[in-house]
Parts: structure tokens; C-alpha cells; sequence
């Protein structure tokens, strides 16, 4: 795209893309990948160059957490967990201005979206996700957001349970090496720096969970177009998934 279509609104790059030939552009786009795999912030690119709304849903599992936590629910205490889940009004939005996160949460009213990557949260959130029965509270929060409008949703199960019959599936991998080092790039980001053997510690601890736990384990949909972004700079990565919602490749 042209720096100058980079500047058009929204609604008009839309339209320019969707005139390109025959080629008719994906309603929904599901990007999923183990932890620090890129996927958050290459679909949110993603959704900006298409003018798509994106979904992060690892924000919902986030803001739950938070919101155990704050009301004294323990994480260990599922009946608990799932009673908070299904009573809960949880929405999502555009990102603020100057925002670091990707998109903006609100529970009960209240904007959650500050409070999301806190140590505790982060350390608890595989904890709840884990859950069943909150698992399938949040997907209908998840399905219900995405029926609205154009979006590229990021997650763990989007492909092979949100959005089963997404129009695009797209799997971001990386090397445990390289998803160190972007945790940990993310992480200093936002003013919390982890040492490398945490950020190790902590990704490894999340990917036996995400990949062992018997619903929804983490795993590439069979009709997912797999991309190792080990070598690629994000802007690359964003490039390929655009050109495949386009029909370039």
C-alpha cells in the first residue's frame, strides 16, 4: 500500500481493496499462536491496513482474572470462576489514543484495559483460561463481538473453536529463542522488565498449559495457513497476511 493510501480513511481503503478484481476480502481473519508469538500485534496491523476492528481475545481472559482476583474468587475454585463468567458484561473497542494495548475492555462499565498486564494477571490468566465451562462463557462474548463487523480476532483457539468458519485462518509460530526475546522487548515496553530465564520460565509454563489442557489445547486449525516468523520483522509478517486477505497470494 502506498503511503498515500495509508492516510486514506478507513471505509475508503476498504473500498479500494475490495474493487481489486473478483477477489472478495475476508469477512473474518483468525490468527492464532502459542505466547509471543507476534499474533496480537500483527493482527492488530492487520486490522489497521484492512480498517477491520481487531479483537485481541486473550484481553477477555485477562480482565477476568483481574476481576477474580479484585472480588476474592480463588483461581483454583472453578465453580467460582464460571459464576463470574457467565454474570459478567464484558465489551470491546478501539484502542484510546496513546495506548499501549490493542484494544480497549470494558467489564461491568468499567475500562479494565490499564490493569490488564499487571504481574498478577499475567502470572494467573492460564489459570482461568484453562477452565472449561469459563472458556465457553467467554467464546460466546468473543462470537457475539465478532458478528458485528469486519474483524481480525487473535487468540489460541480462534480457528478451531471462536471462529471455526472464518474466512482467513492464519498460525503464527516462532522458536521458544525468539519469543523470549519479544516477551521480554513487550514486557520492558510497558515498564515491567523480565529477565530472560522469567520470560523463559513463564512462556514455557504457558505453552504446556495452552498445548495440554483438553479443551480447546492449542493446535493450528487443518485448514490454517501455518507461518514461522522466526527471521521476519513484524512488518513482513503483517505484509503476508495481508497479501493472503487480498488474494495475492
Amino acid at each position: 500500500m502506498t503511503e498515500a493510501g495509508q492516510r486514506r480513511p478507513a471505509a475508503q481503503r476498504r473500498k479500494a481493496l475490495t474493487g481489486r478484481g473478483a477477489h472478495k476480502l475476508p469477512r473474518t481473519i483468525a490468527i492464532d499462536g502459542p505466547s509471543a508469538s507476534g499474533k496480537s500485534s500483527v493482527g492488530y496491523l492487520v486490522a489497521e491496513r484492512l480498517g477491520y476492528l481487531f479483537l485481541d481475545t486473550g484481553a477477555t481472559y485477562r480482565a477476568l482474572t483481574w476481576l477474580a482476583i479484585q472480588r476474592g474468587v480463588h483461581l483454583e475454585d472453578e465453580k467460582g470462576l464460571v459464576r463470574l463468567a457467565a454474570q459478567v458484561d464484558m465489551k470491546l473497542g478501539p484502542p484510546a489514543a496513546g495506548s499501549s494495548e490493542r484494544c480497549t475492555i470494558w467489564v461491568d462499565g468499567e475500562d479494565l484495559t490499564a490493569v490488564l498486564r499487571q504481574p498478577d494477571v499475567e502470572a494467573a490468566v492460564s489459570l482461568v483460561s484453562r477452565v472449561p465451562q469459563v472458556r465457553r462463557a467467554l467464546v460466546a462474548v468473543q462470537r457475539r463481538l465478532a458478528s458485528r463487523r469486519r474483524v481480525v480476532m487473535a487468540g489460541r483457539d480462534i480457528g478451531t473453536v471462536v471462529l471455526p468458519s472464518a474466512d482467513l485462518k492464519v498460525y503464527l509460530d516462532a522458536s521458544v529463542e525468539e519469543r523470549v526475546r519479544r516477551r521480554q522487548e513487550e514486557m520492558a515496553t510497558l515498564g515491567r522488565p523480565f529477565t530472560e530465564s522469567d520470560a523463559r520460565q513463564r512462556i514455557l509454563r504457558r505453552d504446556a498449559i495452552d498445548s495440554e489442557r483438553e479443551d480447546s489445547p492449542l493446535r493450528a486449525a487443518e485448514d490454517a495457513i501455518v507461518i514461522n516468523t522466526d527471521g521476519l520483522n513484524q512488518e513482513q509478517v503483517v505484509e503476508k497476511i495481508v497479501a493472503l486477505a487480498e488474494g495475492r497470494s
